[in-house]
């Protein structure tokens, strides 16, 4: 399955549990902040789909990343805060897996970067010269 169709089904497959959520505060706030960072991941893999230079691809395959990866955080929470059971988000989860893995390796990729590079996708904050560390 391409990524195009992967991340719009996650989307969806999001909307369709957020819109099935109890009713809760904890429930309505995960609930948004997954329906934002899910629906983002689509968005944003299509503008990257339409990037009109190699610089703008990686910049806009990193957001996807970063709101993939966000997305598996929520999930992550409406199991671990009670919200839902991990047997009802499974399916969902290992989709934005596949999502993340697929991403990373659109990033390097595009990058020319080795599969098995160290890093993450994401760019990693340098400090300047004569400026301490703050990782």
């Amino acid at each position: 399955m391409r990524l195009k169709d992967r991340t719009k089904g996650f989307a969806l497959a999001a909307m369709r549990l957020v819109e099935s959520l109890p009713r809760s505060r904890a429930a309505d706030v995960i609930g948004l902040q997954l329906l934002r960072s899910a629906t983002s991941v689509a968005a944003n893999y299509r503008a990257a789909s339409r990037a009109r230079s190699r610089k703008e691809f990686i910049a806009k395959m990193g957001i996807v990343e970063e709101e993939a990866d966000e997305s598996q955080l929520w999930l992550d929470l409406t199991v671990e805060g009670g919200v839902v059971d991990a047997e009802r988000v499974a399916d969902l989860r290992r989709d934005i897996d596949v999502i993340v893995a697929m991403t990373v390796r659109s990033i390097r990729t595009a990058r020319g970067t080795s599969q098995s590079a160290p890093h993450p996708a994401l760019r990693t904050p340098h400090s300047l010269p004569g400026e301490p560390d703050v990782c």
